[in-house]
């Protein structure tokens, strides 16, 4: 809260009458409702700018340089464990981008230690020096068809409604469970009427559409086309348009983002990892490519900051005005968004930042409780009576699958791959210690010839998926996983050739951003070297057990017909 002496003094240095904390001078500031850019300096007092004006006094001043100006760019709906680091090392590694506000669901945690896991969050947003806010995980576990660490009823949140960094209620993404009146799921809409609440509906559309939205729920991050985002947007939902590490629907929904749509679409990222971030940027790579592909460019800002800002009800950032939060960021270039300084809450963005944070004790270091697994663990018996096998299809960029048929040859040891047909096994090994399932099936776009790669990043309820060309190695990777606490394995020729320990609920490292994108390196040739053809091969196996995304998953009990919201018979 900003006391009296501290507001007397940001109306004061506002007036020009008493010097502000900080000057930035002579930057090109633009405006994102009107799109003018105007040459002034920028006064800010504790977090707050105080003026625009041709001429201010600071006690610190930052050189502008000439340099523009824009609002702090806000990340509408991320899961940070996909970072793959913890909160505070996602921190260091993201702000310096220009994100100064991420929102945030840790829903991945919270699939497998529940409340702990959403506690930790909370704890770290606390620390952290971007503005990281949260919205409770809505579905844990995202459906009753796979085996998930732990479950979320409106009883475990309601402790957390009034903390502070809390904005609503995450994702929404059992949409047939909303359309069905679900008991569980409607305690929990009940709850957050009159609050925010986010959407999660891939090709929901016609009166299906109209019976989610009639929960008052707002948002949806989605849409994978413009005439589906088109429709959501005529029926009064924000658009988040998505551009993560494996879903990116950027390029098929810039068409929606114009000069009538801008107050209406933000922008997220979903799930994003170090090394894509090291490589591409985060949302600023995303403003970049708009504008490249000829998005208006002031509108292309708004939507990464005002429009953000307002569609999730934070009512002091967005814009670069007396009274509004001093959130910053400072860019050589607008069309390039070449982002060369940050201020976030006032403060320049510099190491010592990070450095005076408080650390936030890890948590979930024995979730890992799968039983070792031999390679007669993944023989996959024929389906009495069928000729033909259902198959995964993968498609690079989409986490949308496409079902499959495939007639495959059988031997003692049951169906086999089928290499130069490019189909390959297929597996899910519970690991929260419940029951030792596993679902076996096959799956196709991986390209592999050999070896196998394994995951326990498994969206949503995160048990261990493993992909592979032979039952040998794909026992090694998920062993080997086992053996870390989690994390990535590649396997060829009965040995490890690469892997990523994640101990951290089996989703994140303990090591710095430099050192885990360095081993995705590592781990991408090595998959290279199995000839996967996917450009992101370790995120794209965890999604293969999403059942909330149509059309085609496996779980740990089953290969799941989303479309049917049943198992495949």
């Amino acid at each position: 809260m900003t006391s009296a002496q501290t507001l007397t003094r940001m109306i004061m240095a506002g007036q020009g009458k008493v010097p502000a904390d900080t000057v930035i001078k002579n930057v090109r500031m633009l405006d994102v409702i009107t799109g003018a850019v105007t040459t002034t300096d920028i006064a800010i007092v504790a977090d707050r700018i105080v003026g625009t004006h041709a001429s201010y006094q600071g006690n610190t001043v930052i050189d502008g340089a000439g340099r523009f100006a824009v609002p702090g760019f806000i990340d509408t709906h991320l899961h940070i464990e996909s970072s793959l680091v913890t909160p505070l090392e996602f921190d260091r590694c993201v702000l310096p981008y220009g994100v100064t506000t991420v929102i945030c669901d840790p829903h991945e945690i919270a699939n497998v230690l529940g409340a702990e896991g959403i506690r930790y969050f909370l704890d770290s947003a606390e620390q952290t020096v971007m503005d990281v806010r949260i919205n409770l995980s809505s579905c844990v576990p995202a459906t009753g068809f796979e085996t998930s660490g732990a479950a979320l009823e409106i009883e475990d949140l309601e402790p957390f409604r009034n903390h502070p960094k809390v904005i609503g209620l995450a994702e929404m993404m059992n949409f047939p469970g909303v359309l069905n009146a679900d008991p569980g799921i409607l305690a929990k809409l009940v709850a957050f009427q009159g609050g925010h609440i986010d959407g999660h509906a891939p090709l929901l559309l016609g009166t299906a559409l109209n019976g989610y939205l009639a929960a008052a729920i707002r948002t949806d991050h989605e849409a994978t086309s413009a005439a589906e985002a088109r429709e959501k947007l005529a029926k009064g939902m924000a658009i988040l348009i998505r551009e993560g590490s494996v879903s990116k629907d950027l390029k098929a929904l810039a068409e929606i983002l114009d000069e009538n749509t801008s107050s209406f679409v933000a922008l997220c990222t979903d799930d994003r990892n170090p090394l894509d971030i090291a490589e591409e940027g985060h949302l600023d790579s995303s403003i970049r490519r708009l504008i490249a592909m000829g998005r208006p460019l002031h509108h292309v800002y708004r939507a990464a900051s005002h429009s953000a800002a307002r569609i999730f009800g934070l009512t002091d950032r967005g814009l670069l005005a007396s009274g509004w939060r001093a959130d910053i960021a400072l860019l050589d270039n607008l069309e390039d968004c070449s982002v060369s300084d940050v201020i976030t809450a006032g403060r320049l963005v510099v190491p010592a930042l990070f450095d005076a944070r408080q650390p936030v004790l890890p948590v979930g270091l024995t979730s890992m409780k799968a039983t070792p697994v031999s390679a007669d663990s993944f023989i996959t018996e024929p389906r009495p009576g069928q000729n033909s096998t259902p198959v995964i299809g993968v498609r690079p960029g989409l986490i949308l699958t496409f079902r499959e048929e495939a007639t495959l040859a059988s031997t003692e040891r049951g169906l086999q791959p089928d290499l130069a047909a490019d189909i390959i096994k297929l597996a899910v090994i519970e690991r929260h210690g419940k029951n030792g399932n596993i679902g076996r099936s096959f799956v196709t776009g991986f390209g592999l010839k050999r070896g196998a790669i394994a995951s326990s990043v498994g969206h949503d309820s995160h048990n261990i998926t493993v992909v592979g060309a032979n039952d040998d190695d794909m026992a090694v990777a998920v062993n080997r996983l086992i053996e870390l606490g989690g994390g990535f394995a590649v396997a060829d020729g009965g040995r490890i050739t690469a892997e990523l320990a994640l101990p951290l609920a089996g989703l994140m490292s303990l090591e710095p951003f430099e050192t885990v994108s360095h081993d995705l390196h590592i781990l991408r040739a090595a998959a290279l070297a199995l000839d996967c053809v996917l450009p992101e091969p370790f995120l794209q196996v965890a999604f293969l057990a999403l059942p909330v995304i149509p059309h085609l998953k496996m779980t740990d009990r089953g290969l799941f017909d989303v479309d049917k919201f049943d198992f495949v018979s």
